[in-house]
């Protein structure tokens, strides 16, 4: 393999880890209704587990509210279970063929819990980060020890993968105060 085609390679993963991680970050509700917030819940639903998204229709219909529709109404209760077992701050209830998630004001301590665990979700993604690294150095000290590339392109290949690395973990840390502003902003 290439320093080039390993390059390529780690890029790719630590995209993967960031698109993750900023996925995460949308998740957490900063008193603004998102279907984000709720999209990916687990529910036990026709003997499975199943995301939200998959077994029901989720809407935002004022800045306050999701409002989640199944398409199947058995699944009314199970979507009730999952939201609370979920504890994410919400407290679902099921109005006709609807369920209406009111989302509470956030107190000064749970915006403060909730930067905990954006940071959390941050330290995850660089986590992610790191594991391409690793994966990337280790493609190039076995392609040198293959006698594949050159000691001088392991050692130059090792640089490109720290700057992408650094250059990551920068972005993780831009979106992340970003949304530390968010979630304390009242």
């Amino acid at each position: 393999m290439t320093p080039s085609e390993i390059l390529k390679m780690v890029k790719a993963e630590m995209q993967k880890a960031l698109d993750h991680t900023l996925h995460e970050f949308n998740s957490l509700h900063t008193g603004k209704a998102s279907p984000t917030m709720v999209e990916s819940i687990s529910v036990e639903a026709y003997g499975s587990t199943m995301a939200l998204r998959d077994v029901a229709a989720i809407m935002t219909p004022d800045a306050r509210t999701i409002t989640i529709e199944p398409w199947d109404q058995s699944v009314l209760k199970d979507i009730e279970k999952a939201i609370q077992k979920a504890n994410i701050g919400i407290n679902p209830s099921i109005m006709g063929n609807k369920i209406f998630c009111p989302l509470p004001e956030l107190s000064g301590d749970r915006r403060k819990e909730l930067v905990k665990v954006c940071h959390g979700m941050a330290e995850q993604g660089k986590v992610g980060i790191r594991a391409a690294r690793r994966d990337g150095m280790d493609g190039l000290k076995a392609a040198a020890k293959d006698k594949e590339i050159s000691e001088d392109d392991q050692k130059r290949g090792e640089k490109e993968v720290q700057a992408e690395t650094d250059k990551f973990n920068a972005e993780i840390d831009k979106h992340l105060k970003a949304k530390e502003a968010e979630l304390m902003a009242v």
